[in-house]
């Protein structure tokens, strides 16, 4: 589909199967939180995304290598990419905020799809720490399910 296309009659009426799907699902996608990516130079390209997209470093973790640049409301991830990994693939995963994190329906949902969900854990995203469970796709790409972020007690 060309990118200027008329999008206006693609949008999900409120009868429609992908408004119904949504409604009483308990996976409801509220954005995007992250992404990481493997590169080959971290210096090279924390350069390429502060002074070309003007982003900031917000946080580190120099045991993994991790670096976390703000983007928005969301981050980017930067992870050293290791020798023997495919030069062709260097997205690790991308995160989507979900609604609410109610394991028990979350899990449910997903195996009704056929899909395995993946161990919960208190994970950072950008809105700061929370749960989170790791899915794959059908393509194989890792997509984590970054639920509402922890508050203060």
């Amino acid at each position: 589909m060309p990118d200027d296309a008329n999008l206006a009659n693609r949008t999900a009426s409120p009868g429609s199967l992908s408004a119904s799907l949504s409604a009483g699902s308990p996976l409801r996608v509220a954005g995007l939180d992250h992404v990481v990516l493997r590169v080959a130079d971290i210096d090279r390209a924390i350069a390429f995304y502060e002074q070309v997209l003007g982003l900031h470093v917000e946080r580190r973790l120099a045991e993994i290598g991790l670096v976390q640049l703000r983007a928005g409301t969301a981050m980017i991830d930067l992870v050293p990419k290791s020798e023997d990994e495919d030069a062709g693939r260097n997205m690790d995963h991308f995160a989507v905020r979900i609604e609410q994190m109610d394991v028990a329906a979350l899990t449910a949902h997903l195996q009704a799809h056929g899909i395995d969900a993946g161990e919960v854990r208190r994970r950072y995203g950008a809105e700061g720490y929370g749960s989170s469970i790791y899915i794959t796709d059908p393509d194989g790409n890792t997509v984590e399910l970054k639920g509402p972020p922890e508050t203060a007690a």
